[in-house]
């Protein structure tokens, strides 16, 4: 069987694109009737396969003539018969050598049938008009001679001129030769002068005739070379298009067993075509994998004899996924009865890759793998509208990574990504299968833990989360430290919509980030109030920028060795018209958050400057630079002018830079500090310790001064403390690379000497002055330099500032009350006005921990409580008794007053 397309496949809507050539081939008839163009006989055309085009001889006169050479001697014994007696020899041998020649007429076509034009003329004269002229003469003269009847001889001479015609059928000049061949033999014999006319007549018309027989049979051939022509193209380019296992056709009988199928499908299921004649259309298909609503609608077409279209179906290959679109109608016979399906197929394997490609990315985040936004909405809808109220429950945890931006800005985008890379695998291993992790986008992931989940079961989780991701990374073979925020609600106690769920955990989120970052917090209702507190602050400080609200305060920096004023760092401040003194590290990180802080860095600049101009020349000033306007390429040109503006000395600009520029370690951090060295300003390297990179920076980085950050001076002095032995590490590192050191947020005597021993250059803190405006720190340097250091002896315990619910017990009576700070031996607590002092509360912090505490001092709503036992603390230095879930508040039985 050809591997060949149908020549006479019936082309429909539903076919492939090699439809147009199939057209070309069919019948005139077919076109005009649709319904009669799907019909074929019930015989013919039982397959696709089409008989090759019917090869139209150019031979003159056929192989063998059987039925002439019957018909002689058929003859001849009728005449024999009808005489009564034998002709004479010479009549007997002329007719036997008639019949001799004509039997050569297969040998002559072997030999002579397929030469040049004169052998073939030679062959017809022998085999054909030779023959045909011998009998005619010899029956003629035994009719003439011996008195055979002459309706005996008319009836042999048609009866085998007949003959001849009908084999020469297909010459029409051949058929005119032997007729004249026959009956000029008769003329010849009578010897009439009129018939010899009339057979001149009959040449004459005959040529004429022969010529415009010979002409439109060439006309008709060279139509038929053109069908034929196109018959060829059609069936090359649909072969063409079945190698290429793209498209491929396929013909059923009535009983859903293969009539025909293309080649290269076959192959690629791994069998012949003969092989799958027969076989039932399904086994071509692995309906087990197809989708159920495919097999449905397959089968059900072929049972209800309807056309289809499209159908998506697997194919039966082994070890290879490999799909096809299969389209098909039912074909009838001429008497309208079903025969069988008749269609064909494409390769659906790249478009269904390229929709599940598209699907993933629907679904999927490209960059983590984790469910993106979109599934992670769908999930929560679907769990939210579940028919029954008990599986409506669920929990929400937002996640937003804390200092993610500081890294992404520094190290780059590239760095970035392999980071969230890496925080998501350790979300799925954190989080396991108790719920579903995605990504919303940037940084911010979302957890959904479907079911009733007790809080302490979501505590875990938040802090299995925070653990993990608070761990160190490698990026690129830097250390890199990043923490992360929490926020969580629960329906249907936080809410019963999506809308809802999604925006009372970010709530929680922010409170959370509030909190001090690297903390978990659950919804409550007084949130929305914090989250229009944040939005209005944000436009307020819009608003104080384009006002000029903004004030730059000074904190002198007194060198140890002489205990003068060296210089100043200038601090931000913010007073609100109606708030008053908004904390810096409360509007800094909204700044930071809305993009404000290059606008705001760039006016503090200037502003320092034309401050300095109007001091002493031996007073220096720190302006802090925050990373986002370290990378910008203009920073130089803006120091510049600023310097340029005030008329100053550049050596007397001091710029505090964070060691997290460094993540970002490529040239042009490199370049950018040596724009800055050449404009002739100092670099003072803020925060030391607190970053994220490595020492091999100060190898190559001008630093003129390191800045021991205060968390390593805060609580230095208490026992068992290893901050005095960081900083004389600090110390000793910059004395060996020609720096000086700063110590920051100096406030005690103990603190005082402690950084003196360890051989700090110069201290900054309350001991020695507070920060002061601009007009201050001028009047200030007015009264000298000589810096006297004022104070308490010792500190009293590290305080977190917080916002968190507690109830106070007083002999039974509770109340409602907030902490504001804690430390481990007292909290400052807001709630309760005019509190005696010596008051004694049970202090109930958590749902497991109690504190006794006593009131040592009240003012307006806020005391501050002395707990009887210090507090314990973890090994991560938190206090254990936060880490427990917050009382909840209770209608108070009596006034909240005095206790």
């Amino acid at each position: 069987m050809s591997s060949a397309a149908p020549l006479n496949a019936v082309s429909g809507p539903q076919d492939s694109a090699a439809a147009p050539a199939v057209h070309a081939v069919e019948p005139l008839h077919a076109v005009a009737d649709r319904r009669v163009e799907t019909r074929r006989g019930s015989k013919a055309g039982r397959s696709l396969v089409a008989a090759p085009p019917g090869q139209e001889t150019a031979d003159w006169f056929p192989r063998s003539w059987p039925f002439l050479i019957l018909s002689m001697v058929a003859t001849g014994g009728i005449g024999l018969a009808a005489a009564g007696r034998m002709p004479p020899h010479w009549i007997s041998s002329v007719l036997m050598l008639a019949a001799l020649l004509a039997s050569g007429i297969g040998i002559a076509y072997d030999r002579l049938g397929h030469r040049g034009t004169n052998a073939r003329l030679a062959a017809v004269g022998i085999v054909v008009v030779a023959p045909l002229f011998l009998f005619g003469l010899g029956m003629t003269v035994w009719t003439r001679d011996q008195g055979l009847p002459w309706d005996v001889v008319l009836a042999a001479l048609l009866c085998v001129g007949g003959i001849a015609s009908a084999y020469l059928r297909r010459q029409p000049a051949l058929i005119f030769a032997s007729q004249l061949a026959i009956w000029s033999a008769a003329v010849v014999a009578q010897q009439s002068f009129a018939g010899c006319i009339a057979l001149l007549v009959a040449l004459s018309v005959g040529v004429v005739v022969s010529r415009d027989q010979l002409h439109e049979q060439r006309d008709e051939e060279a139509r038929r070379e053109a069908r034929d022509r196109m018959q060829t193209r059609a069936r090359d380019i649909l072969a063409d298009y079945e190698q290429t296992q793209q498209g491929w056709f396929w013909e059923i009988d009535r009983r859903s067993q293969l009539t025909y199928i293309s080649a290269p499908i076959a192959e690629a299921l791994g069998h012949t075509q003969e092989g799958l004649i027969g076989q039932p259309l399904v086994d071509l298909f692995d309906l087990e994998d197809t989708d159920h609503d495919g097999e449905r609608t397959l089968m059900f077409h072929l049972s209800a004899r309807s056309s289809f279209r499209e159908l998506p179906v697997r194919a039966a290959i082994d070890g290879e996924e490999r799909w096809w679109s299969v389209s098909g109608r039912p074909i009838y016979d001429h008497f309208h009865n079903f025969v069988g399906f008749r269609g064909s197929g494409t390769d659906l394997t790249e478009k269904k890759r390229s929709q599940e490609d598209a699907s993933r990315l629907a679904h999927f985040d490209s960059l983590t793998g984790l469910a993106n936004r979109f599934q992670m909405s769908q999930t929560l809808e679907q769990i939210l509208n579940a028919p029954r109220d008990m599986n409506r429950e669920c929990s929400v945890l937002l996640l937003d990574l804390d200092r993610f931006k500081r890294v992404n800005d520094t190290m780059g985008h590239p760095a970035g990504d392999a980071l969230l890379k890496q925080v998501a695998q350790r979300l799925e291993r954190a989080v396991g299968k108790l719920g579903k992790v995605g990504r919303l986008g940037g940084d911010e992931f979302e957890i959904i833990v479907g079911g009733r989940s007790e809080r302490r079961a979501l505590v875990h989780v938040a802090e299995a989360i925070i653990h993990s991701l608070s761990q160190p990374y490698s990026i690129d073979g830097q250390r890199v430290v990043i923490g992360v925020s929490v926020g969580i609600s629960i329906a249907p106690e936080h809410g019963r919509s999506s809308e809802e769920l999604i925006r009372n955990a970010d709530l929680a989120l922010y409170a959370a980030k509030d909190g001090g970052r690297g903390r978990y917090h659950f919804y409550a209702p007084d949130l929305h109030a914090v989250a229009e507190e944040r939005a209005q602050l944000e436009q307020d400080l819009r608003d104080a920028v384009a006002q000029g609200e903004l004030q730059l305060f000074y904190q002198p920096v007194v060198s140890t060795a002489t205990e003068r004023i060296s210089g100043f760092e200038a601090l931000l401040r913010w007073r609100h018209p109606k708030k008053g003194w908004i904390p810096p590290e409360k509007f800094v990180s909204a700044a930071e958050e809305s993009g404000m802080i290059a606008q705001i860095g760039e006016w503090a600049l200037r502003t320092a400057c034309h401050d300095l101009a109007r001091w002493p020349e031996d007073v220096l000033v720190a302006v802090n630079v925050s990373p986002l306007q370290f990378s910008n390429p203009q920073l130089p040109n803006i120091v510049t002018n600023a310097i340029a503006r005030a008329g100053i000395d550049p050596s007397r600009l001091e710029l505090e830079i964070t060691e997290s520029v460094f993540l970002n370690d490529d040239e042009g951090t490199d370049a950018m500090f040596a724009a800055l060295k050449r404009i002739g300003v100092r670099m003072a390297l803020d925060d030391f310790g607190t970053g994220y990179s490595s020492l091999g920076y100060l190898k190559k980085a001008p630093f003129d001064k390191i800045k021991i950050d205060q968390s390593f001076v805060r609580g230095a002095t208490q026992p068992g403390s290893r901050n005095g032995a960081i900083i004389a590490s600090i110390t000793s590192l910059a004395q060996a690379l020609g720096m000086d050191t700063t110590a920051e947020g100096v406030e005690t005597f103990d603190e005082l000497d402690l950084v003196r021993m360890h051989g700090c250059s110069h201290v900054q803190g309350f001991i020695y002055e507070q920060p002061l405006s601009s007009e201050d720190a001028t009047a200030r340097l007015a009264t000298g330099l000589v810096a006297v250091a004022s104070g308490p002896r010792s500190a009293r315990a590290p305080r977190q500032t917080m916002l968190r619910k507690v109830l106070l017990d007083h002999h039974g009576q509770l109340y409602n009350g907030t902490i504001r700070n804690i430390s481990a031996s007292g909290a400052m607590i807001e709630g309760l006005w005019n509190v005696p002092v010596g008051t004694v509360f049970d202090v109930q912090i958590s749902d497991t921990y109690h504190a006794r505490g006593t009131t040592r001092w009240c003012t307006g709503n806020r005391m501050g409580v002395e707990f009887s036992e210090p507090l314990e603390r973890d090994d991560g230095g938190r206090i254990i008794a936060m880490q427990g879930r917050a009382p909840e508040h209770r209608p108070a039985t009596q006034p909240q007053g005095a206790a």
